[in-house]
């Protein structure tokens, strides 16, 4: 008969699966309303100005999220749709806010990278006119 302690020995306990964004339960995105935009300083070797926002999401969960993109449009109570996945070095903010979405603007200069910003496909192969037939 084996003791207690030799049992355990040869038991493998299942871990628990880890989410990194408990917040979203499982949904590729959630809605929330912004209740305080700030910006806020990354943590040690780095140095910059960050900004994130307070967000309520509409399962009544409160996070922090990233604002992605050079300036953003965001101001207390706007829609916002959040994603996964933060600034890694902005402790505390596991989440980011999708650009082109609700009231969060998209970018108007971006060429590359255009869908983590929501900017649309230039329209390309529309040539130029020469001078002599431009309409004034």
């Amino acid at each position: 008969m084996s003791t207690l302690n030799q049992l355990y020995k040869r038991l493998k306990f299942k871990k628990k699966p880890h989410h990194t964004s408990p917040a979203l339960k499982n949904c590729p995105q959630v809605r929330g309303v912004v209740k305080r935009p700030r910006i806020v300083t990354p943590r040690k070797p780095n140095s910059a100005r960050r900004p994130v926002a307070k967000v309520i999401l509409s399962n009544r969960k409160r996070v922090t999220s990233h604002l992605p993109g050079v300036g953003h449009n965001i101001r207390p109570h706007s829609a916002v749709l959040i994603r996964g996945g933060g600034a890694r070095d902005l402790p505390g903010v596991g989440y980011t806010c999708i650009r082109g979405v609700l009231d969060f603007a998209s970018l108007s200069h971006k060429k590359r990278k255009r869908s983590l910003f929501g900017v649309k496909k230039p329209i390309v192969g529309v040539k130029k006119l020469r001078r002599k037939f431009r309409f004034k």
